[in-house]
């Protein structure tokens, strides 16, 4: 709240000197237009001043100068000649001047509530997201962590990608997935799938056991009551992890989902699953058998999941982004300032908007001290 208030402050200061503007051009119009000679008339330029005030400036501001123009259209006709402020004409040009600043005042007061009522939007889809999916703490067991989740809808904030993570006895179970779908349409998909892993993660039933649980539960649960089950409709890719504290290999599971990439010393390795699960709400369809696979994660090394919103993400009829191409070569440790320079070259890439929902987690093992 404090940093909101104060950039709510800079902005007000700003409006109060660019105020300023139309002031100037509305004493400038009466100036040259009382020295003009009588057959030039720049009154019907006082318009101008109202019309780029809503820019940057509430109603009040707007009203406050469109009453300051239409004073100084009769300021000018009783300078130049005060017969000439009864005309037809000037009383025209008077009327004419209030109405527009009055359509302005009611444009900046419904500007204004809409304005107020996509901000009560943000605020209750970002009190979802640290709800449903709350950044991951930066230190999990012995690993360091950071997260980061971009929404392809900007008022929702959160859309139908997911992460979490556990503590086992041993190390931590980590998943990664994505809700067919985007938006606000896939969050209560993802609540779902995060609230069975949170429940079922902690137990001590091997990667596959909580794999096919998972899948039953999205099965059973993603139906809608009163619709008729169409199979496949509703599916999510994903892909977990089981990270032991004692350097061990890393198990992993792969429901469809894109592979983890780890990095060491700038260069990317993808760990592809063997034999890929099929997305969790397919499992009974095709009596899905998950097979785990291992690959190793050893200190100082930094490991990368991430959904396709990332490796699909690009500029309209452009290439796809090149994930492992774009991190060769990079040499950051650690994952905050990792995630933090992948984030910017992902929105850079694509101009700054993503058409798909994308999550980034990177973790790292640090080197135990007194290590070579």
């Amino acid at each position: 709240m404090p940093q909101r208030s104060e950039g709510l402050r800079g902005p007000a200061r700003a409006s109060r000197s660019l105020v300023v503007v139309p002031i100037a051009w509305i004493v400038a119009v009466v100036v040259i237009d009382v020295l003009a000679p009588p057959d030039v008339h720049l009154g019907p330029l006082l318009v101008a001043a109202p019309a780029i005030t809503p820019s940057f400036g509430g109603p009040r501001t707007v009203g406050a100068v469109a009453a300051l123009a239409v004073l100084a259209q009769a300021l000018i006709g009783v300078l130049r000649d005060p017969d000439t402020l009864f005309s037809a004409n000037h009383q025209a040009q008077i009327i004419a001047l209030a109405l527009v600043g009055i359509c302005l005042v009611v444009f900046c007061v419904v500007r204004d509530r809409r304005a107020e009522e996509l901000m009560r939007v943000r605020s209750v889809s970002e009190a979802a997201q640290r709800g449903v999916l709350p950044p991951l703490p930066s230190r999990i067991g012995p690993l360091r962590v950071a997260s980061r989740y971009l929404a392809a809808e900007a008022e929702a904030q959160i859309g139908g990608d997911l992460y979490a993570a556990a503590r086992t006895t041993s190390g931590t179970r980590l998943m990664v997935g994505d809700v067919r779908g985007k938006g606000l349409t896939a969050v209560s998909d993802a609540a779902l799938l995060l609230g069975a892993f949170r429940g079922a993660a902690h137990r001590q039933a091997g990667l596959g056991e909580l794999v096919a649980y998972l899948d039953r539960s999205v099965c059973w649960d993603l139906m809608e009551p009163g619709e008729t089950l169409r199979p496949g409709e509703t599916f999510i890719t994903a892909v977990f992890l089981d990270i032991p504290d004692d350097g061990g290999a890393v198990q992993m599971i792969s429901c469809g989902h894109p592979p983890p990439i780890v990095l060491r010393d700038g260069r990317p390795t993808s760990m592809d699953a063997s034999r890929p699960a099929p997305p969790l709400g397919l499992g009974e369809m095709t009596q899905a058998r998950y097979r785990v696979d291992s690959f190793p994660f050893e200190p100082g090394e930094l490991l990368l999941l991430y959904t396709d919103g990332v490796t699909e993400a690009r500029e309209p009829g452009g290439p796809f982004y090149p994930l492992t191409e774009r991190v060769t070569g990079w040499a950051e440790k650690d994952p905050d300032r990792f995630l933090h320079r992948l984030r910017g070259d992902l929105l850079r890439y694509v101009g700054g908007h993503l058409d798909d929902d994308a999550a980034m987690i990177a973790i790292g093992r640090p080197v135990e001290p007194g290590a070579n």
